[in-house]
Parts: structure tokens; C-alpha cells; sequence
């Protein structure tokens, strides 16, 4: 077993100062930034999760004219951004459901999607949401179940008339005072 502060052999931690790490709202400036992260998450992490062919085509959504623009226009959503630029960002439309959250493949594993969500599910507390829903990749779904996200269904669609199957989740929106109370039963 290896010491506290000792890397295993061939690994070495990236630093992370979390000050240098901003999270703010999405503005309509940031949506080609979000675009690229979008597409870099998808190039750089979906490659043995997804065939060549649904890794094209979902990574395609990123530039194709008006599949994304009208999610990002009208959904409210939070976004980290370093000293390179945007990192990581996620977005909710409708108000009650998780549309986006996608982080670069080479800033992924350091926290930035707990921190979106943790940050969305606030607001849309305070926006009056009691419970969220997604359509989770095989990326995102371990992350949002970690998180207390629960399975609802299996969903089937075409993206570039490439199938692929999604996971519907379901998060309820507990106050802290609601801690210790009963749970809700997600819709099926």
C-alpha cells in the first residue's frame, strides 16, 4: 500500500486550483465555447462506450445548424471555466430537466459535473422544481447515479439515423429540512 501523498507508479495527479476554476452563468457569448466542449466530450470520451459510427453522429449535433441552438437559447445553465477557457458546462430546459452536461475529455474527473449539479439542483429549487429528469449517456448515467440520481426507463432513439439507447433518471429535489422525510416514487 502506498503512503499517503505517493502516486502509484506512471501517474501523477494535474493540480487544480479551485480559485482559478470559475463557475457562472451561461451567456449567448459562450455558446460556440460550449459547442467545442460539447464536441471534444463527445470525440474524447464516448470512443469504446459507442460505435465509430454513434460517436460521429452524436458528435455531429455540435455543428449542425439549430439542433442545439434552440437548448441553448432558451435553457438556463452554468458553465466552469479556467484560465483556457470553458471546461465543463450544464444546462437545464425545460426548468425541471438536466438537457446538458458535458466536460472536455482532458478536464474530465476533477469534480466539475458534481459541481454543476450540485449548483443546478440549487437553482432549480429556488426556481420552485421539486424533482429533475435526463436522458443520461452510458458517460453520464455512473456520475448522476453516484449522485442520487435513480433509473426510470430505457429510451430509444436516432441521432443522424444512428441508434442509440439512453438512460431516463429521475433526481427528487429535497430541502434540507425534507432530509429525514419520506422520498417520492420517480415517475415510470
Amino acid at each position: 500500500m502506498a503512503s499517503q501523498g505517493v502516486a502509484p507508479s506512471g501517474w501523477a495527479p494535474v493540480p487544480v486550483d479551485a480559485m482559478a476554476l470559475r463557475l457562472r452563468p451561461i451567456t449567448p457569448a459562450d455558446h460556440g465555447a460550449l459547442r467545442a466542449v460539447y464536441q471534444h466530450a463527445v470525440a474524447s470520451q464516448a470512443p469504446g462506450l459507442y460505435s465509430d459510427a454513434q460517436v460521429a453522429a452524436w458528435s455531429a449535433v455540435a455543428v449542425l445548424p439549430g439542433l442545439l441552438d434552440g437548448v441553448l437559447a432558451a435553457g438556463e445553465g452554468l458553465l466552469i471555466e479556467g484560465d483556457d477557457g470553458v471546461e465543463a458546462f450544464a444546462l437545464l430546459h425545460p426548468p425541471h430537466r438536466l438537457a446538458l452536461l458535458y466536460c472536455r475529455g482532458d478536464r474530465n474527473r476533477r469534480g466539475h459535473g458534481t459541481r454543476l449539479l450540485g449548483a443546478l439542483e440549487g437553482l432549480a429549487r429556488q426556481r420552485g422544481q421539486t424533482h429533475l429528469v435526463t436522458e443520461a449517456s452510458l458517460i453520464s448515467r455512473p456520475l448522476l447515479e453516484r449522485l442520487g440520481w435513480r433509473w426510470v426507463a430505457l429510451e430509444r432513439l436516432t441521432i443522424g439515423g444512428v441508434p442509440f439507447e439512453r438512460h431516463r433518471l429521475w433526481r427528487e429535489l429535497r430541502s434540507e429540512a425534507m432530509a429525514d422525510g419520506p422520498t417520492a416514487t420517480p415517475p415510470g
